[in-house]
């Protein structure tokens, strides 16, 4: 299997679904919003896209297996399996903010072994493949070098539905407000961690998050040089429901605190 190859051809159809999401956002109306939970919405565009990716996909590698967000097919594990998010951010996609994101992993077994990113506004697709380097838009990409949490900008998300851990993520949150340079919310894990991955962001951590909000861009970050884990430093950040991600020396720092407050 050439990864190098699948990686163009991934690239590609998010492109053209992406075509499709900001064809759609102009013409969505309030009758079109769906919430699926708490605060937790989606859209026909979210499942029209989601089965333009499934069938795009499924052509790429026949007999793959999907985990998608909205169930558009039913979720199997394979031994190639695609982790789609077809709109990350849909909260910003109703309200008209250019922050949301197609979001593609390919697994192999349990491996993460590929990584597609699409910004759709700003038309930047992030990407990486196993033993590769990471690129956006065809230039290499690298995790910051700032390596204290002193000099850092961070990412994060506040919670919007699961509020079980709220005392403990805004305890985290008021010591970080004294501790870096800043802390930035753009309502979009894989554009974030994307952004650790080039370096806009030194650091990044979220709790309550699903594998197909951060399996794409997780990946990336470590195909960038970067680190990521779940709050105890452990591996379990793609299921887990919990993720910290940077550059080595700030993510030291901030698992450290995840360890600590979580």
């Amino acid at each position: 299997m050439n990864l190098n190859l699948i990686i163009e051809e991934v690239n590609a159809l998010s492109r053209n679904v992406g075509q499709f999401i900001m064809t759609e956002q102009d013409l969505l109306t309030r009758g079109d919003i769906k919430e699926k939970g708490l605060h937790d919405y989606v859209t026909h565009v979210d499942k029209r896209s989601e089965q333009m990716l499934i069938k795009g996909l499924s052509e790429i590698i026949p007999g793959s297996g999907f985990l998608v967000e909205e169930h558009t097919v039913e979720n199997t594990m394979q031994e190639y399996t695609w982790v789609v998010d077809p709109l990350d951010g849909t909260t910003n996609f109703i309200h008209g903010l250019p922050v949301f994101a197609i979001s593609i992993a390919l697994m192999k077994d349990q491996e993460v072994i590929m990584g597609s990113v699409l910004d759709v506004k700003a038309g930047e697709c992030f990407y990486a493949v196993k033993g590769g380097r990471a690129f956006c838009n065809e230039k290499e990409i690298k995790v910051s070098e700032k390596q204290t949490l002193a000099e850092s900008l961070l990412a994060t998300g506040f919670p919007y539905n699961d509020f079980s851990r709220q005392k403990e993520y805004l305890e985290m949150l008021a010591y970080l407000m004294q501790s870096c340079r800043g802390i930035r919310r753009y309502g979009s894990a894989a554009i974030d961690l994307s952004w650790v991955a080039c370096g806009r962001f030194d650091g990044f951590w979220e709790y309550s998050l699903k594998a197909w909000d951060v399996a794409a861009g997780s990946f990336i970050v470590e195909q960038a040089g970067g680190k990521c884990s779940d709050f105890e430093g452990g591996k379990n950040f793609l299921f887990g429901q919990e993720i910290v991600a940077g550059n080595s020396g700030v993510y030291k720092e901030l698992q450290e605190l995840t360890g600590k407050f979580f």
